[in-house]
């Protein structure tokens, strides 16, 4: 199916590697002009000087996101900028792992500022706008371990949770406004950061994966561009895991 976006603009934030990257290409792709929002200059300019390379359009913004007043400065130029930003994809996010009991307390607020409160600064700006225009699309990359948990990942699964709350009650307060709020759940993805596991990792993963194998960040990438699309104008509150059956 050939998805539709009439030429919309859109935010990844997360974008200078990964799903983030790989969302941000393939929404370019279809002729969205996205702005790579990255902690890393190098890393997100990176992204979005290939996605000019390949013909489309976009912008690099290198922001820290867990910094709620960089965030508001950066959303401020944006808008002015471009006027409106229609698809917002709170993708950005950290792992600080550790039992709880070693957890610190900057572990613990680093990654929650970074995957959760990072949408609420974002959503709440740009999505203001959305609502005047009554139009648009927000996507909150969560993970499967919001939904069941991780021993050694207490900041990261109340992160990636919260952001499933939080999807669902911004859904609620922006239907009246024709502006969606969905959530993707992914399973084990191949990044770098799976990369590393050693083997006897990956094959315990395997085993606990009912299609036996990792995803692809163009999974995740693909189930994020259609509820971006106008053909998903009717789905909004909902989490899709994207896991490979690992959940059910």
């Amino acid at each position: 199916m050939n998805l539709t976006f009439n030429n919309r603009v859109a935010l990844v934030t997360g974008a200078g590697r990964g799903i983030g990257k790989s969302i941000a290409e393939l929404l370019a792709k279809s002729g969205v002009t996205v702005i790579c929002v990255s902690k890393s200059a190098e890393s997100c300019g990176a992204v979005a000087s290939g996605i000019v390379a390949a013909g489309g359009k976009a912008k690099a913004l290198a922001v820290d996101v867990a910094d709620g007043a960089a965030v508001k400065v950066a959303s401020e130029q944006l808008l002015a900028e471009f006027g409106n930003i229609d698809i917002l994809v709170n993708n950005a996010g950290i792992t600080k792992d550790g039992l709880l009991f070693r957890m610190s307390e900057d572990d613990w607020n680093n990654v929650m500022a970074t995957n959760l409160t990072s949408c609420f600064h974002f959503t709440k700006l740009i999505g203001r706008p959305m609502t005047q225009k009554r139009w648009g699309r927000i996507v909150n990359i969560t993970s499967v371990v919001g939904l069941m948990g991780n021993a050694g990942q207490a900041n990261y699964c109340a992160a990636k949770a919260g952001m499933i709350g939080f999807t669902k009650a911004i859904a609620k307060e922006f239907a009246a406004r024709n502006v969606t709020c969905n959530a993707v759940a992914p399973g084990f993805i191949k990044t770098d950061m799976t990369a590393s596991l050693p083997p006897e990792a990956g094959e315990k993963l395997h085993g606990v994966i009912p299609l036996k194998r990792l995803g692809e960040a163009s999974d995740i990438a693909n189930m994020t561009a259609y509820l971006c699309s106008e053909e998903a104008g009717y789905i909004t509150g909902q989490v899709f895991t994207v896991d490979g059956g690992m959940v059910m």
